[in-house]
């Protein structure tokens, strides 16, 4: 069963979710701090950021054994550019990556 906490960092409240003793740092929470009417796409521009995909791609490399690193490349050549699109979920479905986890909203 996923457990959440809350943790405080520079007066912000942060959900941390925990499953299979893993855990995961809200980015929406910390997105809505920034703008709550426009988290999505705080988050969609954060994940086009080349070094964001880096680091993403970095990650899944070293914890994930079933992660793609063809479809990966891919993304990373695109990463920057006006024309890249990258959801959470996206990365998600075409890398197989474990790092992230999508969860629809309410």
């Amino acid at each position: 069963m996923a457990k959440n906490k809350k943790f405080n960092v520079q007066g912000v409240d942060i959900l941390l979710y925990q499953e299979r003793q893993n855990d995961y740092i809200s980015l929406t929470n910390i997105a809505r701090h920034k703008d709550s009417a426009h988290t999505d796409d705080l988050i969609k521009n954060w994940m086009r950021n080349r070094n964001t995909i880096e680091l993403l791609g970095f990650w899944e490399y070293i914890y994930n054994p079933n992660f793609k690193p063809v479809e990966f490349d891919g993304f990373r050549k695109q990463a920057g550019l006006n024309s890249s699109v990258m959801t959470p979920k996206r990365w998600i479905e075409n890398t197989n990556a474990i790092g992230i986890v999508s969860k629809a909203g309410r």
